[in-house]
């Protein structure tokens, strides 16, 4: 009997070693498997922090050639455009030319001209496809009288291939009947002048700028049309070199 008691005693001591065991064994093998997956979530943890410092740095480099381009696309250039049409009879005191070394030309192309030269700016002439009586002054102004009772549009020439690319427009015209000459109702019609800075240059026989600041104005109301129109009589053309260059002072073209 007392042999049986050691024996059970035994078998007890060797089952209770055994579980401990078991027990510390499972533990250490838990610790290591939750400090394996505390290293890896640390080590996913470094390489998101790398995608986001490089995903910025891309975005970065966008945004910085986006801003270049746009730089670039921005022109600031100026263009002159005009209407003027010398008349050939040469003997008229209505005659509006103006001699400039040994050539005729209109009195308003003749203030393009002196603008260009003070600018540096590209030249468009406005230029009718119909052929105008240049040769008699009364039957031009009957031509222009008939033109504003049909309220006509005169086809242009040519057309100006790349004018998003101006900023800044001069028109220049000659009053025609107390009015705008009904070409550059087309003219003005015929392209977007959204957002453009716009000068205007006119000379006359007798009728000042005849209103026609403020018709271009309203027609133009998406541009920014200076009222600060220039305007020379056909009798002063001489003082137009010194009038043109006291202008372009005024509205801060030149200095």
């Amino acid at each position: 009997m007392k042999k049986v008691v050691i024996g059970i005693i035994i078998a007890i001591v060797i089952i209770a070693v055994g579980a401990g065991a078991y027990f510390m064994l499972n533990s250490d093998k838990k610790e290591n498997t939750d400090n394996a997956n505390q290293n890896a979530l640390s080590s996913n943890n470094e390489r998101n922090v790398v995608r986001e410092d490089n995903s910025d740095e891309v975005d970065n480099n966008v945004t910085e050639d986006t801003t270049d381009e746009n730089e670039v696309a921005t022109s600031g250039k100026t263009l002159v455009t005009y209407f003027s049409l010398p008349e050939t009879r040469g003997d008229a005191k209505e005659d509006s030319t103006v001699t400039v070394n040994g050539e005729n030309l209109g009195n308003t192309q003749y203030v393009a001209n002196l603008i260009q030269e003070h600018t540096g700016a590209d030249m468009f002439r406005i230029e009718a496809v119909k052929q105008y009586n240049t040769s008699d002054h009364q039957a031009l102004i009957a031509d222009a009288q008939e033109e504003q009772r049909q309220d006509a549009r005169p086809e242009i020439k040519d057309t100006i291939q790349n004018f998003e690319d101006y900023d800044t427009i001069f028109i220049g015209y000659p009053i025609w009947w107390s009015d705008l000459p009904q070409i550059l109702y087309t003219f003005l019609e015929s392209y977007d002048f959204t957002g453009k800075n716009v000068y205007l240059f006119s000379t006359n026989g007798g009728s000042g700028l005849a209103g026609t600041v403020s018709t271009i104005t309203s027609k133009l109301d998406t541009a920014n049309v200076n009222s600060n129109a220039f305007k020379l009589h056909r009798n002063s053309m001489e003082d137009a070199p010194e009038e043109v260059e006291t202008w372009l002072k005024e509205i801060d073209i030149i200095d």
